[in-house]
């Protein structure tokens, strides 16, 4: 394993190693940086605190006294103000210790008396920080010609050294909390050849799915006691929000079950993911096909009754909000608007429709004139509409609808600024486009194959739109050549009558 993967081993879990028999416990913190204020020993979960105890420094030292019961075997974490960690400590072979720190917090400032295991925790960090000082200093010699060779000598060899130290670490603290820590929550090591079995030829890209595959494989999803722990929410913020970042709706969905069926039957578990992945993917407004995973997921857990602790008024919310975005979900139908353009006409002959035009893709624009945000990036769309428009170019039509109650302000302004679009809004409408949409702010931008599905329901910035467009076409290549859609000629027949 090298450095890097190293770097990442930090300050995790609580397992059920034994304690030396203690009523009571003294923890003392000392530093020059301490001063009179209160500080708390606050327990982990998820990304915030539960505070467990405080007192009031004297000089520059806070001691913390109470029955041992109350601080079980586990991570920890000192505060000031109950929301910043200052840092971790454990609870493991003694209640009694005192840690002085310095003002950096460093793990090679920390001194310890009283438990061993803090003692050695701190060493191996402090380890770890010196390692990762030295390969900034090697990667940057490595890129010197005439240093690239030696460097990496250095590099080769001090990759060994971690490792020999890690070895001896683990053999000789076996005993100790925070080696299962390491343990369990190193990276598991990626073959550097794909199997003769594999059909795979991209070792990069078969390394990226071994990866993902096998990421939960050392955890122990069954010891309830992990969700008190820094590590774990790391690891899955990580897996779920940096991993799989970049992957599609089925792609996260599949990942998402592997660990989530694992901890199916403990509802503990579950709701320790559920609670936190959930809402994040439901709230993305960047993030194309996240709301199908919220759907997904809420759709094979929540409503299938997985979820023992979700109220009735909970599981109510989720399926109304699991019924409004499936109408705005990539690969959905859009719904057809038939809408009044700027001579605001009553008559519904009049009114122009969000589907029949002869370009293949349909930009549909929400906007408000009033959203400083809006204005600057319908100028961009302007100048790239216009652009295309010059070059006979123009792959997509937009939709403009003035997201506004004054329409007399929205008309000025689409006048005023000649916006080239196909310009709509007032209540002249079809139908509620907020409901069918999914529109809950301006700008939001939808976007439309020839057939009116939903392939795009992110606002992108202006520069992004051609860019997924191509790659669209290129993950979709029927997409690129079809012939004309119906509603493309009927766009096309509309023009030729408008043109007579």
């Amino acid at each position: 394993m090298n450095i890097t993967k190293r770097l990442f081993i930090l300050l995790v879990l609580a397992m059920p190693i034994v304690a030396e028999a203690q009523s009571n416990y003294n923890i003392s913190f000392t530093s020059n940086g301490i001063d009179g204020k209160t500080y708390y020993i606050a327990r982990h979960f998820r990304d915030t605190f539960i505070i467990l105890d405080s007192a009031t420094a004297s000089g520059n030292t806070v001691t913390f006294s109470g029955p041992a019961k109350k601080l079980d075997i586990g991570v920890y974490g000192l505060t000031a103000d109950k929301k910043k960690n200052m840092f971790d400590f454990v609870i493991d072979d003694s209640r009694n210790f005192t840690i002085t720190f310095d003002e950096k917090y460093s793990n090679a400032g920390m001194k310890v008396k009283g438990s061993k295991a803090n003692s050695i925790m701190y060493s191996y960090l402090a380890k770890l920080d010196w390692a990762h000082e030295r390969s900034k200093q090697i990667n940057e010699n490595r890129k010197d010609e005439v240093k690239k060779e030696s460097a990496q000598k250095e590099m080769d060899a001090l990759n060994k050294e971690m490792k020999d130290f890690e070895d001896n670490y683990l053999k000789t603290n076996s005993s100790y909390l925070f080696t299962h820590l390491v343990q369990m929550f190193s990276n598991n090591d990626v073959p550097e050849v794909i199997p003769a079995s594999s059909n795979d030829t991209n070792l990069r890209e078969w390394q990226a799915k071994y990866y993902r595959y096998h990421y939960w494989d050392k955890i122990n999803l069954t010891d309830h006691s992990l969700i008190y722990t820094p590590q774990l929410f790391d690891k899955m913020n990580f897996y779920f929000f940096g991993l799989l970042y970049r992957q599609n709706s089925d792609t996260i969905t599949s990942y998402a079950h592997r660990v989530l069926d694992r901890v199916a039957n403990d509802s503990t578990m579950l709701r320790y993911f559920l609670d936190f992945i959930t809402p994040k993917y439901e709230r993305s407004t960047k993030n194309i096909g996240w709301d199908q995973v919220f759907v997904n997921l809420v759709n094979d857990y929540y409503l299938k009754g997985k979820c023992p602790w979700a109220s009735n008024a909970d599981l109510y919310n989720k399926r109304q909000t699991v019924e409004f975005l499936s109408q705005s979900l990539i690969g959905a139908m859009g719904k057809e608007l038939i809408m009044a353009d700027t001579n605001q006409s009553e008559n519904p002959k009049d009114w122009i429709s969000s589907h029949a035009f002869p370009q293949k893709y349909v930009m549909l624009w929400f906007w408000d004139p009033d959203c400083n945000h809006c204005k600057k990036q319908t100028a961009e769309l302007k100048t790239l509409y216009d652009s295309l428009s010059a070059a006979g170019n123009k792959v997509f039509e937009v939709y403009a609808v003035g997201y506004e109650s004054d329409t007399k302000k929205w008309i000025k302004y689409v006048r005023d600024h000649k916006l080239p679009f196909v310009n709509v809004g007032g209540p002249n409408v079809n139908i509620d486009y907020q409901e069918a949409y999914n529109v809950h702010g301006a700008p939001t931008m939808i976007l439309l194959n020839a057939d009116r599905q939903i392939i795009m329901n992110k606002t992108l910035s202006t520069s992004m739109v051609l860019p997924f467009i191509e790659n669209y076409e290129r993950e979709h290549p029927e997409q690129a050549n079809r012939q004309p859609s119906r509603w493309q000629l009927e766009g096309i027949k509309r023009m030729k009558i408008n043109n007579r």
